[in-house]
């Protein structure tokens, strides 16, 4: 069997949702566009990810385990808006445990869940993490709840990162796992100065 490209695909997609949406009231019709036009629109939460684009200098401090000395690392990265200012895409570059260091993150804010979602990828794994969070106001901070897979336990785990955007040459990121018997502790803090 034929594998189907990804214009069979788009195209058997655009077709099926053409027939359903044929049948619809123009009412129904009108209310469906609305809808994804919601969807699809970048927002003030949107605009608020915006504020971080550029370039900044970091300075991370990660611990294995509760109690350890942090190992330490300098690196520098850059954000940016793309895909008309739906996501936000940052590029890190640094050292870690004197190995070269290299990540993407994706920010954005999904309008119909009403969270904003995080990935995560870098060149000392081959998983994705992910996360989604609510913005608390008064601490002008992100607060994420995500799942990544650790190959030393062979189980997905979950884990808290939390980004606070001190003010706009600022920011504070810091991330919590778990112990085996389930206490959290924080395992990552990153300070980001924008150049």
């Amino acid at each position: 069997m034929k594998k189907l490209s990804v214009f069979s695909v788009l195209f058997l997609f655009c077709s099926s949702f053409g027939l359903i949406f044929a049948q619809e009231t123009k009412e129904e019709q009108a209310a469906a566009q609305q809808k994804w036009m919601e969807y699809m629109t970048p927002s003030t939460s949107h605009k608020m990810l915006a504020k971080s684009v550029g370039n900044w200098t970091t300075s991370m401090q990660m611990w294995a385990a509760p109690g350890t000395e942090p190992m330490k690392s300098e690196g520098t990265c850059k954000s940016e808006m793309i895909l008309g200012g739906r996501y936000m895409q940052t590029n890190y570059s640094g050292n870690v445990m004197g190995m070269p260091f290299e990540g993407i993150s994706t920010d954005g804010f999904d309008n119909a869940k009403k969270v904003y979602v995080n990935t995560w990828v870098d060149n000392m794994s081959t998983g994705i993490m992910h996360a989604e969070g609510k913005y608390d106001e008064a601490s002008r901070t992100v607060i994420y709840n995500g799942t990544m897979f650790d190959p030393l336990q062979d189980k997905e785990l979950t884990y808290r990162q939390t980004m606070q955007m001190v003010d706009d040459k600022h920011m504070v990121m810091e991330m919590f796992n778990n112990t085996k018997d389930g206490k959290e502790y924080k395992s990552m803090h990153v300070d980001y100065v924008k150049k």
